[in-house]
């Protein structure tokens, strides 16, 4: 009897670690190559238009990034059709070169803040689309490929007030 009390409460401590979570979801990216002009896309159904949420940008890198930061364009399509375009700047190294994020391993994960306590106005489909924004070497068309991301995520988590 013992042993089944402790796994009920590992199993509900697993859980409550993630409570706030409404919707996470990860894509692969090809090869560990993102393409300019690959649109990675994460449509979600929400229903909840009263709680207030914020809402990451998960992005898995391993040691072929080459880079010191990554630049991102995400948008979001409401229900109605009205959209909204950020582009964003994450920082994905120290000042020494080390991989920022989460990870024991060559792949090292970074929830990166993208949006805080936003209200959803609209019960409906939400389409969120994200794509690499790197340039190199002042190439105004940007980077035709970014090595060394692995997966990228969307999330979204009930803001704690």
């Amino acid at each position: 009897m013992r042993n089944n009390s402790i796994l009920v409460l590992l199993f509900l401590g697993l859980i409550s670690c993630d409570s706030n979570r409404v919707y996470d979801d990860y894509k692969s990216v090809k090869k560990n190559v993102w393409l300019k002009g690959d649109v990675v896309k994460f449509e979600v159904r929400i229903e909840d238009t009263i709680s207030k949420n914020n809402l990451f940008l998960n992005i898995r890198n391993n040691k072929e990034y080459e880079f010191s930061n990554l630049f991102l364009i995400a948008k979001i399509d409401f229900p109605d059709g009205f959209q909204v375009t950020d582009t964003l700047e994450y920082e994905m190294t120290d000042k020494s070169g080390n991989f920022l994020g989460s990870g024991y391993t060559d792949i090292k994960e970074n929830k990166l803040f993208y949006k805080e306590n936003v209200q959803f106005t609209q019960k409906g489909n939400y389409l969120i689309r994200v794509e690499q924004a790197m340039r190199k070497n002042g190439n105004i068309q940007g980077l035709d490929s970014l090595k060394g991301v692995t997966d990228i995520g969307f999330r979204i988590e009930l803001a704690i007030e």
